[in-house]
C-alpha cells in the first residue's frame, strides 16, 4: 500500500490507466478524507478548549469533495463556502497546519487571510508585490471567502463570465494570462438552506441567461441550523425546485444532477460527466448532493441534538460517508478492512501532529513575548511591584494560561498606566515594548485597505485637461460617451454592462451606439438583478478584465450593496494583500424627485464601501478623468455621476481619454476671505449660484469641491481654507448627519481645522425624510442657493451683526 505522508503529496491524479492507479487514487482520496474528518473533530475541540474563538466544520462532506477535486483542473476557479476543507486538502491549496493555523487565527502563518478571518476562509495568490496579476492558467484558482450565505455565488457569475469573454475574443498576449480559450469553469459550492437566498436564484438565472460555465455543487445535509429543508425550499428539494431550468433541445437552461454524499463511484462519475459538459457547452450546472451529514452539527456554537431526533441522528451514522466508502473499497477488493483501519489511524496521528505544530507556531512566540514582559516587570523598583494594583497585573500576566497577544498588551498597558507617573520609575523600556506591539498590530490589521503598490490610483500621474481655443460645446453624456469609446477602442480589457447599457447606450446615452461598434460582448444589457451585476463585477475583476459595471441610479445601489459591502470593498483587506478586484461601479445620483429617487444616500455610502473609492464628481469632464484615473489603478470604485448633468454644455477636451483626476483632492472653485462652503457633486451648482447672491452682499465664499468622498481630502486643502476663513458651511443632499457629518469629522478632527474655527461649524443638507415628488417637494426637501445664501450669512451674523444685520 503506498505512503501518504502529507496531504501535499495527494495531488489530483490525472489519467488512471491501470487497476494500480485507480487502486491508489482511491486510497489518496480515502486518506484525505479520514484527515478531514480528524481535522473537524479536532478544530470542534480547540474551540472548545478556548485555544480558537469560533469554527464551522467541513465534516459530512468529505466524499463529494474529494470527487469533485478529480474534476477541478489548473486555471479553474472556486467561489465557495466554509465547508470545503477537504476539497482545498484534495487540491493541495491547504494543508492541515494551514487549515488551524486560521482557526487559531494566527497573523503570521494563516496564509489565506493573515488572522482577519476564521476558519475555512481560503484564498490563493492573485497578484505579485507591485499589484500585477499572476499567471492564472497554471494554478489552481480560489477566491477569497466570505461569511454571508449565499454571498459567494454573486462573484461566481463573474468567474464564469470571464471564460466565456475569453473564449469570444480567442487568443490574445494579455489574455493567455488569464485563460486557456474560455476551458475554465467556475466551481462554486453552498449549503442547501442557503439557496433560499435571493442571490442564488438570480446566480442560477442569470447563469442560464448568458450560458456561462457555472458548476455549483450543493451540499445538501437536511437543515439550515436548524430549520429542515421542508420549511426552506418548495418540495422539499432544490433539484426538483430548479426541473423548469432544465435544459432545453435548443440548450437553453442548465444541467441538473443528483447524487448521494456517501456513493463515492457514482459521485466521481456524475462530476466527471457533468464537469465535462459545462467545460464544452458553457452551459451550467447544479449537482444537488443528497443525504449529506454534520456528525458535530452546524458549528462549536450549539448542539445538533437539540433539534434532531434520534432516529435522525442514527440515520447520519448509518449514512456516514466515510463509513460508506470504506465498505465500498473493502467489498470492490480495492483494500482490506485492515489497510482501512490503519489510514484511519495514521490519519488521525497526523492531523493531531499537525495542529500541535500549528499551536507551537502561535503560541511559541507569545510566550516569548511574555518573557520579555516579565523581564520588564522585574526591572521595576521592588516598591512599584508591591504596589497592589500593579501586583495584581503581574499576577495575572504570570498565571495567565496559553496567552493571547492581546492579554500581554494590555496587561502592559495598565502597568504602564499605573506606573508612568511614580517617581524614580523609568518606564523606558515598558514604552518601548508597548510601542512596539503596537506596531505589530498595526501591520497586522490596519494594512491592504486599499493597494499601496505601484499600481494604486493615488499613484496615476496627473494629467490636465486640455482645451483648444474653440473646444466645442457639448452635453455631458456626450464626453462621457467620447471617453468610453476611446477607452474601449484602446483596452480589450474593458467591458460595460447593467440595465440597459447595451443596445440603448444607457438610459442617458453615455455608451449610446458603442455596443454596435465595439460588439455585444464589450457593451451589453442584463437583467434588473442587481445584486448579481455587482457579482459579475467583481468576478470579471479578479479574472483580469476592467469591467465598469451600471446600477442605474443611485437608490438602486442599496439592492446591490451586500456584494459590495461584504464582497468587494473587502477582498484586498481580508485576503491580506494576496488578491485584488479593480472593478469599477457606475451609477447616477442627486438632484432626483421623488421618495423612492431621492438619490444621495451618501452616508450609507462611505461607510459600508471601505476599501472602495468613491468619486462625486460634479460635472462628466470631471467624471471622464476621474474613470480614467480609476482605470489605470488596480482599486474598486464607485463613481456617482450627476443625474441633471447629462443635459448641461460643457466643454469637450482635446485630450479627453489621456487626461486624469487625482483622487483625494479637492478643487477650490471659487477662492473667498469670508467662509468655506464644502460640497460636492450636484449641489455645487446652486453653491454657484449661491456664491453669486453673497458677493452681492459683500460676504465672499471660498467654495470647495471635495470631488472624491473615498480618500477625503489627502492634502488638507479645506483646513487650510478653514485657516483663511475661520467659518465652514458643510453642504450635501444627504440626511441630517450623513454625509455632511462624516466630512466635518474629516475636515476638524482628523485635519486639525477646529483650530481655525470664530464660528460653529454648520451643515446644511436635506430633510430627515426622502424628497417628495416634483419640483416642489425637491425645492422644499433639499439644499437650495437661497438655503445656502441664509446659512452662510446666518454665520457671518452671528459673528458681526452689526455689519450683517439678522433677519
Amino acid at each position: 500500500m503506498p505512503e501518504f505522508d502529507s496531504i501535499e503529496q495527494l495531488a489530483v491524479t490525472g489519467d488512471m490507466t491501470t487497476r494500480d492507479d485507480y487502486r491508489e487514487a482511491v486510497l489518496q482520496d480515502f486518506w484525505i478524507c479520514c484527515v478531514s474528518r480528524e481535522v473537524s473533530l479536532l478544530g470542534r475541540r480547540e474551540v472548545l478548549t478556548g485555544k480558537a474563538k469560533f469554527g464551522i466544520l467541513g465534516d459530512g462532506k468529505e466524499v463529494p469533495q474529494v470527487a469533485l477535486a478529480r474534476f477541478f483542473a489548473k486555471g479553474d476557479w472556486r467561489s465557495g463556502y466554509y465547508r470545503d476543507q477537504t476539497w482545498m486538502f484534495a487540491l493541495g491549496v491547504a494543508t492541515v497546519a494551514d487549515y488551524f493555523a486560521q482557526l487559531y487565527a494566527d497573523a503570521e502563518n494563516d496564509p489565506w487571510s493573515g488572522g482577519r478571518q476564521m476558519n475555512a476562509h481560503f484564498a490563493t495568490p492573485m497578484i505579485k508585490p507591485n499589484g500585477e496579476f499572476v499567471n492564472q492558467v497554471k494554478r489552481y484558482n480560489v477566491a477569497s471567502g466570505i461569511s454571508p450565505t449565499g454571498g459567494q455565488m454573486a462573484r461566481a457569475v463573474g468567474l464564469a463570465q470571464a471564460s466565456r469573454y475569453y473564449r469570444t475574443i480567442g487568443k490574445s498576449k494579455y489574455a493567455k494570462r488569464f485563460s486557456n480559450d474560455g476551458q475554465e469553469v467556475c466551481f462554486c459550492s453552498i449549503g442547501d438552506a442557503s439557496t433560499s437566498e435571493g442571490v442564488f436564484w438570480e446566480a442560477i438565472n442569470a447563469s442560464a441567461v448568458m450560458q456561462i460555465p457555472l458548476a455549483v455543487s450543493v451540499w445538501d445535509d437536511g437543515y439550515g441550523i436548524s430549520v429542515p429543508t421542508e420549511l426552506q425550499t418548495v418540495k422539499g428539494s432544490i433539484s426538483k425546485a430548479l426541473e423548469g431550468f432544465l435544459v432545453d433541445e435548443e440548450g437553453r437552461g442548465i444541467y441538473l444532477y443528483t447524487g448521494k454524499a456517501w456513493d463515492y463511484p457514482g459521485l466521481c462519475a456524475m462530476y466527471e460527466r457533468g464537469i465535462r459538459k459545462v467545460r464544452e457547452t458553457h452551459i451550467p450546472a447544479v449537482f444537488h448532493i443528497l443525504e449529506c451529514t454534520q456528525p458535530q452539527g452546524h458549528s462549536t456554537s450549539g448542539s445538533h441534538e437539540r433539534y434532531k431526533s434520534k432516529e435522525r441522528l442514527q440515520w447520519e451514522e448509518e449514512v456516514d460517508c466515510i463509513n460508506a466508502m470504506a465498505d465500498w473499497m473493502t467489498a470492490s477488493g480495492i483494500a482490506t478492512e485492515t489497510e482501512i483501519e490503519d489510514i484511519r489511524q495514521r490519519a488521525k496521528a497526523y492531523a493531531r501532529e499537525q495542529k500541535t505544530i500549528a499551536w507551537k507556531r502561535v503560541s511559541g512566540p507569545v510566550e516569548a513575548l511574555r518573557n520579555e514582559l516579565q523581564a520588564i516587570y522585574a526591572r521595576l523598583p521592588e516598591s512599584v511591584r508591591t504596589v497592589v494594583e500593579v501586583a495584581a497585573q503581574i499576577e495575572s500576566l504570570n498565571s495567565a494560561i496559553e496567552p493571547s497577544m492581546r492579554h500581554l498588551l494590555a496587561n502592559a498597558r495598565r502597568v504602564w498606566h499605573l506606573v508612568r507617573h511614580l517617581p524614580g520609575v523609568d518606564d523606558a523600556d515598558l514604552r518601548q515594548w508597548i510601542g512596539q506591539r503596537r506596531a505589530t498590530g498595526k501591520q497586522r490589521y490596519h494594512t491592504y485597505l486599499l493597494s499601496d503598490d505601484d499600481q494604486s490610483p493615488l499613484k496615476v500621474p496627473v494629467v490636465p485637461p486640455v482645451y483648444r481655443d474653440d473646444a466645442p460645446l457639448v452635453n455631458g453624456y456626450q464626453v462621457l460617451n467620447t471617453f468610453f469609446d476611446k477607452v474601449l477602442e484602446r483596452d480589450e480589457r474593458v467591458v460595460a454592462f447593467g440595465e440597459d447599457v447595451g443596445y440603448i447606450g444607457d438610459v442617458n446615452q453615455g455608451f449610446a451606439g458603442l455596443q454596435e461598434k465595439h460588439g455585444e460582448h464589450r457593451v451589453f444589457d442584463t437583467g434588473i438583478r442587481e445584486w448579481t451585476i455587482m457579482g459579475q463585477a467583481i468576478g470579471l475583476a479578479m479574472r483580469g478584465l476592467r469591467p465598469i459595471a451600471e446600477i442605474q441610479y443611485l437608490d438602486y445601489l442599496v439592492y446591490g450593496l451586500t456584494p459590495l459591502t461584504d464582497d468587494l470593498a473587502t477582498i484586498r483587506y481580508r485576503s491580506n494583500g494576496i488578491q485584488q478586484a479593480p472593478a469599477i461601479i457606475r451609477t447616477r445620483g442627486h438632484r432626483l424627485e421623488g421618495i423612492w429617487h431621492t438619490g444621495s444616500p451618501m452616508g450609507m455610502v462611505v461607510h459600508a464601501l471601505r476599501g472602495m473609492h468613491v468619486c462625486v464628481p460634479r460635472n462628466m469632464v470631471q467624471a471622464a478623468g476621474m474613470y480614467n484615473t480609476l482605470l489605470q489603478g488596480n482599486d474598486p470604485a464607485l463613481v456617482i455621476e450627476c443625474l441633471n448633468g447629462y443635459r448641461r454644455k460643457e466643454r469637450l477636451p482635446d485630450n479627453i481619454g489621456t487626461y486624469t483626476v487625482p483622487l483625494g483632492v479637492p478643487e477650490i472653485l471659487v477662492e473667498g476671505s469670508d467662509c468655506t462652503v464644502v460640497s460636492y457633486g450636484s449641489v455645487l451648482h446652486e453653491a454657484q449660484m449661491a456664491v453669486t447672491s453673497l458677493e452681492r452682499m459683500d460676504i465672499f465664499v471660498e467654495l470647495i469641491d471635495v470631488q472624491t468622498l473615498l480618500p477625503f481630502d489627502l492634502e488638507g486643502v479645506v483646513a487650510r481654507s478653514l485657516h483663511k476663513t475661520n467659518r465652514v458651511l458643510f453642504v450635501d443632499e444627504d440626511v441630517p448627519g450623513g454625509a455632511s457629518a462624516y466630512m466635518m469629522r474629516e475636515v476638524l478632527e482628523t485635519h486639525g481645522g477646529y483650530r481655525y474655527l470664530d464660528s460653529a461649524p454648520a451643515t446644511l443638507t436635506a430633510t430627515a425624510s426622502r424628497a417628495a415628488y416634483g419640483t416642489d417637494g425637491d425645492y422644499f426637501c433639499k439644499p437650495s442657493a437661497e438655503d445656502i445664501v441664509d446659512a452662510v450669512y446666518q454665520l457671518m451674523s452671528e459673528a458681526d451683526p452689526a455689519s450683517y444685520p439678522p433677519a
